[in-house]
Order: structure tokens, then sequence, then C-alpha cells
């Protein structure tokens, strides 16, 4: 019974290896995390966009620069990333018969550069790359380029090829994990083989000895000017490293529920429960400044002052244009010329009239 308790955990009776539902909650937790600072900083940014606003365009670029700083933090001091760290794991090197490194001892320096990079850069990377094919697919969409262009057709064949490249590597991480539950992989992400480390349980040792590491205080004697900036520097940066540590362990659970709540799949609860009543549409609208947009005759287009032309209506406020002229109006603006409200290219609606 044991044994077969084993495989369905992932860890053999008795071992060290953790079990696949503490590697996979490792993985999770820095996934969660991510998210929920997106939106602090959206609602930052939002607030207030001109004191606020460059860290929203530049989330991407701060977060990995301050995840390089955590993580290495984190592996040079435990031998193991922020979450695993978290979960109570380390990092040792594979192919290693002798006892097992304290997880003060660190990793060695090809182990721990690649497991830095692979912590880092993957994930920057992949989020880079799905965010350019969601742009793409937006282009794609509802974009105004000649369908026989050269640049249209590269990025459809991109577009169709991504599907199946990620579903290429979502299924090697899963093939993974089943091998690990099964006892056949001493890994659960192919990240821990490429960076030739695997995960264990921090033993009594370890905690002693990173208890003592955190406890020592006494700063090295250096004469060196030189000595004295590193040391100053390398201090600053630990502090630093040290206040993202406590502060994401401290309010892990409640980024956590922030990502929960705003993930897509509770969207639709939220707005049942949130949701204020649809306000009215816009009355006496001749009497408003922006009645001096709408022409006379209703074939006529608002913005270009001629016959429409591939009539096209706003869904956010009704009214009715030429394709090119609202598709270029709403991808700089991002609201209706005439009402002002809020309005995104899928909110445009392609009108066919009998006479077409």
């Amino acid at each position: 019974m044991a044994e077969v308790g084993a495989h369905l955990t992932g860890a053999p009776a008795g071992g060290d290896r953790p079990s696949v539902f503490e590697a996979v909650a490792q993985d999770s937790l820095m996934a969660a995390v991510k998210p929920a600072l997106q939106h602090l900083v959206k609602v930052l940014a939002e607030s207030n966009p001109g004191r606020y606003g460059f860290l929203w365009h530049w989330f991407d670029e701060i977060y990995v620069l301050l995840d390089l700083l955590l993580q290495q933090h984190h592996l040079a001091r435990c031998s193991a990333s922020f979450s695993e760290n978290f979960y109570s794991l380390k990092r040792i090197p594979m192919g290693d018969g002798r006892q097992q490194p304290l997880a003060t001892a660190g990793l060695p320096k090809r182990q721990h550069w690649k497991s830095l990079l692979l912590l880092v850069l993957v994930p920057y990377l992949k989020g880079k790359l799905e965010k350019l094919v969601s742009s793409l697919r937006e282009e794609d969409e509802y974009s105004i380029h000649p369908p026989s262009s050269s640049w249209k057709r590269f990025y459809r064949a991109f577009l169709a090829a991504y599907p199946y490249v990620n579903m290429t590597w979502e299924g090697w991480f899963l093939i993974q994990q089943l091998c690990y539950i099964l006892g056949k992989a001493e890994h659960h992400s192919p990240m821990l083989k490429l960076a030739g480390v695997r995960l264990v349980r921090l033993t009594a040792e370890d905690i002693q000895a990173l208890e003592k590491k955190w406890a020592e205080t006494t700063p090295s004697q250096t004469h060196s000017i030189t000595s004295r900036v590193q040391s100053a520097l390398r201090k600053a940066l630990g502090s630093i490293a040290f206040s993202l540590s406590t502060g994401l362990s401290v309010s892990v659970f409640f980024l956590q529920f922030l990502d929960w709540w705003y993930s897509s799949e509770n969207q639709e609860t939220i707005k049942s429960l949130t949701a204020l009543p649809t306000p009215p549409p816009p009355v006496h609208l001749e009497h408003e400044p922006s009645s001096a947009l709408l022409p006379s005759l209703k074939s006529v287009c608002p913005l270009c002052r001629k016959v429409r032309v591939n009539a096209t209506a706003l869904a956010t406020s009704g009214f009715v244009f030429c394709y090119r002229c609202i598709y270029s109006y709403v991808k700089g603006h991002q609201r209706c010329p005439v009402t002002g409200y809020a309005t995104e290219l899928q909110h445009l609606v392609k009108l066919y009239s009998p006479e077409s």
C-alpha cells in the first residue's frame, strides 16, 4: 500500500523527493503572483496616469528585473527559487552520488546560472510571444492591409503554426509530470532537467543552517574603496531582494486571491454580482457639442462627410461610419468620435444592406 501511495503522490515511500502536488503548487505560485501585481499596477496607472503610467507601460521589463533580483537572492542563499523555498524545497545537482550538500552551500556556477536564466528569461519570452500573438490576431481580424500582402501571409502562417507549437510545449510539460508521478523521471518539469538539477525536501540540517545564516549579521572588515563599494552595492541589492521576499511571503495568499478574483473564468460571476444597471442612451444629442459631427443625411459618414463606404457600426454607441474612417479613429483614440464612449477595435460591426 505504501508503494501504491508513493506512486500516486509522485514520491517514493520515505524518500526526500517532493510529491507532484508540492512540485506543481510551487510552480503555480509565481504564475499567480504576476497577474495579481499586474492588476494592482493597472489600477494605479488608471487612477494617476501621469505618475504611474510608466509602470504599466514597462511592467514586463520592471517585473523581470525584480524577479531576476529575487531569484538570484534565493538561489545564492537557499539553493532554491522563491517559490521552491516557500514550500521548503531545494535544488541539488544531478548525478551527484555523494551526500546532499546543504542548502546554504549554493549550487555550482553552471547549474546556478542555468537555473536563473530558465526561471526568469523563459517565462518573460513566453509572455512576450503570447502578447505578440494576441496583437497579431487582433490586427488580422480588424486590419485593412491588402489580402495579398506578403506581411499578412507571413503572420497568418505564424498564427496558424503557433497553436501547434504551444500544444507541443504544454504537452512536453504534461508528459514530464506523468513520468514523474509514475516514478519514471526525477524531474516534474523539463526546465529542471535543462538546468541539470533536481528538487528535494529540506532536511533538519538545512533548516538549522539557513536559520544560522540569516542570523549572521557581522559585516566583513574591508578597507579597499573598491571592496567597500562592492560590499555596499551587494548589501543594497540584498536588502531589496530581502524586502521583496518578505513582502511576497506575507502577501502571497492575497495576491493569489486577486488572481482568482480577476481571472477570466470568474468574470461572469463578478459581473452578475457587481454589475450596475445599464445606463440609458444619450438624450437631446442635438444640443451637445458632439452633435456637430452628425451630418444631416443618414447615409453620410460623420468623419469624412462623404457617402459611407463599407458601413460599420460601433457596438458601444450605435453610430455608423466608413470602415476605414472609424478603424483609424478608434485605433488612435480608443473612443467613439460622437459620444466619447470608450471603444476598442473588436466593437466594430460590419453592416450588410440588401443593396450591397
